[in-house]
């Protein structure tokens, strides 16, 4: 028996659109909604100039009309029950199997049961059901694993770069062996190596250090990151060992990954709490990237930085300062789709 070739593309890849679950007044923005909304707005419209945005909401006529601006023949409605956001985690990962496309949909438990996930967790077999996705297979739970896509970062070429904190942390999948999870990572996603980062976090981050908030692929040999340069910085010791982690590793073809600095963002807090502002959460779409500003000048070092890791791509920034005050920003509230899903 011949084994399956899988492969888990990179997020550069040719997309056929990007999912985004609005915000409503049942969620945790409810105090905050025409804020969050015009981020959204933001974003929609700026996706929606490349590629399809397929949108989960509440009441798709009354948001037609707020996105009468945008590309409308790329916008895609449909009605769903949400508890959140947060697309990147409850959205479907997309992998080719022999060549098919497959949609894979993990059990989302609200990052280790700390928040409710009940709607959230259903959104993808739904649109599968509406017939959303084209002709992609589909998979519930795959493996009962607890996984989310902000989690996981693949170069698309068999490596992929994680973090021990989330995919090991409590009420996940701690009945599994860190073993046993890369084995299952391996096996799902056509991996030759998994990169694992012990060091790095943000304060204030819900999700135990999602590898999308510290350390993203580009290319298959650079990898852009979060760095600290202030000693004072709570965050400039476990910032530093990620980057002494980084230069360490190797691709499959043992050679170092080319580093790309991003600065550390400024801090933004809600009261005494810190929040987890970062410029990782960047979004790849076709020919551009999406990158979160917070109205600082460090968002256009970040911005020439990511330029330097994207020089064919244009850089579009995104006023992030709504999003951070949930505990998340762009990346976060995206999931792209490869092309031929949507």
């Amino acid at each position: 028996m011949t084994s399956k070739k899988i492969v888990f593309p990179a997020e550069w890849a040719d997309q056929s659109g990007v999912m985004l679950t609005w915000p409503h007044e049942k969620t945790d923005w409810a105090d905050m909604l025409e804020k969050v909304e015009v981020c959204f707005i933001s974003i929609a419209k700026a996706i929606a100039e490349k590629e399809k945005v397929l949108i989960v909401c509440s009441d798709p006529m009354l948001l037609s009309n707020k996105l009468k601006d945008c590309s409308v023949e790329n916008l895609i409605f449909t009605k769903l029950a949400s508890n959140d956001t947060w697309a990147r985690d409850h959205g479907a990962i997309t992998v080719t199997i022999d060549g098919k496309l497959t949609l894979y949909d993990f059990t989302f438990n609200g990052w280790g049961m700390k928040f409710a996930s009940n709607f959230d967790n259903q959104i993808t077999s739904s649109l599968y059901q509406q017939g959303i996705f084209r002709d992609a297979v589909f998979y519930k739970n795959k493996q009962n694993l607890i996984l989310e896509g902000g989690s996981l970062e693949s170069d698309g070429k068999a490596t992929i770069l994680t973090t021990r904190d989330c995919l090991l942390s409590v009420n996940r999948n701690q009945h599994l062996s860190e073993e046993e999870i890369e084995l299952k990572l391996k096996e799902l996603f056509g991996a030759e190596q998994i990169l694992w980062l012990s060091s790095g976090y943000l304060s204030g981050d819900d999700t135990d250090s999602h590898v999308d908030t510290l350390a993203r692929f580009c290319d298959p040999k650079t990898i852009a990151y979060v760095k600290c340069e202030d000693v004072n910085d709570e965050h400039y010791e476990a910032l530093k060992n990620m980057e002494l982690e980084l230069m360490s590793f190797r691709t499959l073809y043992d050679q170092p990954y080319k580093l790309i600095p991003l600065p550390m963002a400024e801090a933004i807090y809600d009261g005494e709490f810190r929040l987890p502002a970062t410029y990782a959460n960047f979004l790849i779409i076709n020919g551009a990237v999406l990158m979160p500003f917070y109205g600082s000048p460090k968002d256009r070092l970040a911005e020439i930085q990511l330029q330097r890791a994207f020089p064919d791509r244009e850089i579009i920034g995104i006023d992030c300062r709504p999003l951070i005050m949930q505990h998340g920003s762009l990346h976060c509230v995206t999931m792209q789709f490869p092309k031929g899903v949507l």
